[in-house]
């Protein structure tokens, strides 16, 4: 099956919210005192120009390695999880989430957020 291309302005609000993600990330980070190359080792990245595409939003965290970023980071890897979850796939949060307190896991902007649930 092939798979359909995606329309320029869903296309124009994933990159936003991984921009937003990578700001995100960058605060953690920093906010544990850790550089990108410090962060690349305790995750067992082979190089710490993956963090600083993360950062850029040009890449995402591995879910399989999502545990291990946030117990890097010092943060829960279950609120790491979902606070990452809301950046890459806010339908899917919206699904899981809707009306659960999760006012701890992050701040997404919530208008950026409903057009990303909407396109």
């Amino acid at each position: 099956m092939s798979r359909t291309a995606m329309n320029p302005a869903k296309a124009a609000l994933t990159k936003t919210l991984r921009r937003e993600a990578g700001r995100w990330l960058k605060s953690a980070r920093e906010a544990a005192g850790l550089t990108q190359a410090e962060l690349a080792e305790m995750t067992g990245l082979r190089y710490y120009t993956f963090v600083s595409q993360v950062e850029n939003g040009l890449g995402r965290v591995p879910i399989e390695t999502q545990a291990i970023w946030a117990e890097s980071l010092g943060l829960d890897p279950s609120q790491f999880a979902r606070t990452l979850l809301r950046y890459y796939e806010p339908e899917l949060h919206r699904l899981l989430f809707e009306g659960a307190a999760d006012g701890a896991d992050g701040d997404v902007d919530g208008d950026v957020a409903e057009r990303a649930a909407q396109g």
